[in-house]
């Protein structure tokens, strides 16, 4: 919960906790039981926050309050803040049902919560998600902060390479910091793609970011980069079955890279020098067990200045390099 959270819920209950939530014991459904004159029980914004923060954790949901309160506000069409100067507004059968279905698909489905409103914000920049794109995660905002450490003047022209763009989350935060960058952005799906286009459309970004099919460094033969960066897919097919279950609603070929979750990053390591101009800069990110050996691979492949950047858990997270030549050590 956030502290925001805590300090509504505490206000509201000095100000009157209003009707009691009662559920059937299965959690299956919302419905208020019967008062002693037989009308409906009402429930409040917050009755079903609290009750369905219990559920959630009560099925080991990572961020309970946080769900929560966001499949509520989106199945109440508002903004997450404004639950909080609503937390005494009684609410419909209509507007229950339909957020029991939310939470239904979030609690026994385990839908991600960013399929379920089709939203997610990445780099504060809100991004459409469905189930053909990864929904993009926090930890991918080193990648972005490591990419613009290259690219250090923000209103220099810069040509940039996005190798897995996905739906697009990279790319176009680097496009949105950088605006006279020209950024390419690559993908095998052509799905995803789809998404990304119309994350670009949304943001005004259309105009400097252009979209290619196609795997790896393929789709951009022949041509040249300033910038090298890429998300790939780095998960061992070797651990699929102790993975979190809302990874199986997400694209597998934007998780999974072979037996030991290396395939695509051996591919980026060894070519990503065939496409940077000389000075140019490259950024992977990695999984934390990875991160020695792929930035091994980036010195064999004849990269310099190869450093680790550690994620705001201290997890190393994304390998930074340069090209030889102007600029690079």
């Amino acid at each position: 919960m956030t502290a925001a959270g805590e300090r509504g819920d505490r206000a509201a209950g000095r100000q009157g906790q209003g009707p009691r939530s009662e559920v059937e014991p299965s959690g299956d459904r919302m419905q208020g039981r019967a008062e002693s004159d037989g009308t409906e029980r009402v429930w409040t914004v917050l009755d079903l926050l609290r009750w369905t923060t219990e559920h959630f954790a009560s099925r080991r949901i990572e961020t309970p309050r946080l769900d929560a309160e966001c499949l509520l506000a989106f199945a109440l069409g508002v903004d997450r803040l404004q639950l909080y100067v609503a937390f005494d507004k009684p609410l419909s059968r209509t507007e229950r049902d339909g957020y029991r279905s939310l939470v239904r698909r979030r609690a026994d489905e385990r839908v991600p919560v960013a399929q379920l409103v089709g939203r997610k914000e990445f780099w504060s920049l809100p991004l459409r998600v469905t189930a053909d794109v990864l929904v993009p995660r926090p930890e991918t905002e080193t990648l972005v902060a490591t990419a613009l450490d290259l690219l250090p003047d923000r209103d220099a022209e810069a040509r940039v390479l996005d190798v897995g763009t996905g739906s697009g989350a990279v790319a176009l935060a680097i496009a949105h910091e950088r605006p006279k960058a020209r950024v390419t952005a690559t993908d095998v799906s052509a799905p995803a793609l789809e998404v990304a286009r119309s994350n670009a459309a949304e943001l005004g970004l259309a105009d400097r970011v252009r979209f290619l099919p196609g795997p790896d460094f393929e789709p951009v033969a022949g041509e040249r980069f300033d910038l090298v960066v890429s998300n790939p897919p780095y998960i061992a097919e070797a651990v699929r079955d102790r993975l979190p279950p809302e990874l199986a609603h997400e694209p597998r070929q934007a998780l999974f890279a072979g037996p030991d979750g290396l395939a695509v990053l051996r591919v980026l390591a060894a070519g990503a020098g065939g496409v940077m101009d000389p000075g140019a800069g490259a950024a992977f990110e990695v999984s934390p067990e990875q991160a020695a050996r792929v930035a091994d691979w980036c010195r064999e492949a004849g990269l310099l200045d190869v450093t680790v950047i550690r994620d705001l858990g201290s997890r190393p997270r994304v390998i930074r390099a340069r090209a030889p030549g102007e600029g690079a050590s």
